[in-house]
């Protein structure tokens, strides 16, 4: 199931941070861990990943820097930063709240709902 732009649109930083907060990344590979570990249910193709890369970088929650990889290619890695982490940590709070209010409004865990 694809997820509407908009909905996307309101967690995909929280997500970007998320899997930064693991390790560095380039935006291709930040782009396939997201979609493997969301089981291929997140998609952030490039029009929407990197836009949001340059707009996390501009608020300084993540940082990049280029670097030479093996192929000799350059590579600009993307990693969190300190004021990225406590963002992440704020957003997840809300996203904990955002679920148990769903949970209230559908009478259960959203899990358990059939559409």
């Amino acid at each position: 199931m694809k997820f509407e732009s908009q909905l996307l649109k309101g967690v995909a930083p929280a997500v970007v941070l998320e899997i930064l907060s693991r390790g560095q990344m380039y935006g291709y590979e930040l782009s396939q861990a997201i979609e493997q570990r969301s089981g291929k249910i997140l998609t952030l193709g490039k029009g929407t990943l990197y836009p949001l890369l340059y707009n996390l970088e501009a608020k300084k929650l993540i940082k990049g820097k280029w670097e030479k990889a093996d192929s000799g290619r350059k590579r600009r890695y993307y990693s969190i930063t300190s004021k990225g982490k406590a963002q992440l940590a704020k957003q997840k709070e809300q996203l904990k709240e955002l679920s148990v209010g769903l949970n209230f409004v559908f009478g259960g865990a959203i899990t358990d709902l059939a559409f």
